[in-house]
């Protein structure tokens, strides 16, 4: 692609997209299309389209750096109890994960300040090198506390990939295929999810979990030179310069190790830490609605903007596929499946997700807004469904249920999903602003994953000693807190019908 400047600095830090057309984002104009010998061009908003010529690599790149941050996580917890047991530190087991989310939170909080000084190219080689550099001291690790720094830093390099995956969409790409690569940039979570636990216990079964992190590491470092011929790599004439809101960003990261540490506490220490935590995720929303540049865009602030209701549906949703991480062990521990079954089953929401998600993109306008407000209703029929039907003689045709409706479940995700992120970019008329909006959907992605993750070590240990009652208590669990995006799909999808309306 030829570079060309798609990227504007704004004194808010974020970007913004120029004009998108084809002709915006690779500086070429389009042929005719009666030019002698040229093939028909795909229509504007197909899949054909967004995988033609002047897109195809910006799509790999930024569709890559999702699936490398998603496949990383289910990758690195397949090789954990290899990694233990050659470098012993059996106490920092949890951490290793922790460690990674949260430096992931921590960093798609800095993605529009990131995009607005180093523009789309730059940010990517960025997070690519940073992840790389996490892996590879991963891989050389002596000791499980170097291992967990490692993961830190990993962390922030995928915090910003995840996050670069969905603000440079709407900076590279024409507005017409903004919900089709953000449903491919979504579809990535799913893929992780597929193919990460296979690929971490293949490596494993052979003891070479150090090759798996160097393997993973070589990924990110042959992406930086994807990256290099893919998107404009031209740094904004005045880099932005807006104060980073450090006190917002603390209290959320404590918030969430607070949400882990209690998880592993016994008697009152327990409620005392989730409420410190509670207390410190309210404060997180009054520092932030306070700072004209703060964590999530004002418009999340501001009365009768969905915005608001935008973030808590994919929150809700985020919350419930969070399930699918404990699902091998429910399967194992009830039904006695084996470790490939019960893994193909924990890959059901994630199947679902993807299949739905893939025909779910090319929904006109009303049909959008209606599978928005159907999608969390499915997601808590699935779960819900499956939390009560277990049971602790489970044989095959249990299993067979189970799986139907996992899927059921991740297929509500992703029917409502790539359209609450188009409604995130068109929540404002200002493109920094919608920049930004589309930014904030990953980091309320990750804070979701990473404190229903904490919550739901909490909710396993109300289980006891029973492996029965342990499933019940987390999936129905989780599925209470999944039900709050029902509610908030109503509201954005009113208040977005109610925009239109005013913009008519």
């Amino acid at each position: 692609m030829r570079e060309h400047s798609s990227d504007k600095h704004t004194d808010t830090g974020t970007v913004e997209a120029s004009p998108a057309s084809p002709e915006a984002v690779t500086g070429d104009a389009e042929p005719s299309a009666g030019s002698a010998g040229d093939a028909p061009a795909p229509p504007a908003a197909s899949w054909g389209a967004l995988f033609a010529k002047p897109h195809r690599t910006a799509v790999i790149v930024m569709a890559g750096g999702v699936a490398l941050y998603a496949m990383n996580l289910y990758f690195t917890a397949s090789l954990l109890p290899s990694v233990v047991a050659e470098l012993g530190g059996r106490q920092f087991y949890a951490w290793a994960s922790t460690a990674y989310l949260i430096a992931a939170v921590t960093a798609t909080m800095f993605t529009g300040r990131v995009l607005g000084a180093r523009g789309s190219g730059g940010s990517y080689v960025i997070a690519y090198l940073v992840f790389a550099a996490g892996t590879a001291l991963a891989a050389c690790s002596p000791a499980m506390q170097l291992l967990v720094a490692g993961r830190a830093v990993q962390g922030l390099g995928a915090g910003l990939l995840t996050g670069l995956g969905f603000a440079t969409i709407r900076a590279v790409l024409p507005s017409e295929l903004w919900t089709r690569a953000t449903g491919l940039v979504s579809a990535m979570f799913g893929v992780g999810t597929l193919f990460g636990p296979a690929l971490g216990g293949l490596f494993a079964q052979f003891g070479a979990w150090r090759a798996a992190f160097a393997a993973l590491a070589g990924v990110a470092i042959l992406l930086v030179f994807v990256t290099a011929r893919a998107l404009p790599r031209e740094r904004p004439e005045q880099p932005a310069r807006t104060p980073i809101p450090f006190p917002s960003i603390v209290a959320l990261a404590v918030t969430a190790a607070l949400l882990s540490l209690s998880s592993t506490l016994s008697g009152a220490w327990i409620p005392l830490t989730i409420a410190g935590a509670l207390a410190l995720l309210l404060l997180f929303f009054a520092l932030d609605a306070r700072n004209p540049n703060g964590v999530l865009p004002r418009l999340a602030y501001v009365r009768g903007n969905p915005l608001k209701w935008v973030y808590l549906t994919v929150a809700g949703l985020c919350a419930g596929i969070t399930a699918e991480n404990f699902i091998p062990l429910f399967g194992q521990q009830l039904a006695g499946a084996s470790p490939i079954v019960a893994g193909i089953l924990g890959a059901a929401p994630s199947v679902g997700w993807t299949t739905a998600q893939v025909l779910s993109v090319s929904a006109g306008e009303r049909m959008a807004r209606a599978r928005v407000r159907t999608g969390p209703v499915v997601v808590v029929a699935g779960f819900a469904a499956y939390g009560l039907l277990q049971r602790a003689d489970a044989g095959w045709a249990d299993l067979a249920i189970w799986a139907v409706l996992l899927f059921l479940a991740g297929a509500g995700v992703g029917m409502a999903y790539p359209h609450l992120s188009v409604a995130a970019m068109r929540a404002s008329d200002d493109p920094a602003e919608g920049a930004k909006a589309a930014a904030a959907v990953s980091t309320t992605q990750l804070v979701a994953f990473t404190l229903t993750s904490a919550i739901a070590g909490n909710l396993l240990a109300f289980g006891g000693d029973s492996p029965l009652a342990s499933a019940q208590w987390l999936i129905l669990g989780v599925t209470a807190l999944t039900a709050l995006g029902i509610p908030a799909a109503l509201l954005a999808m009113r208040g977005r019908r109610e925009a239109g309306r005013e913009r008519v």
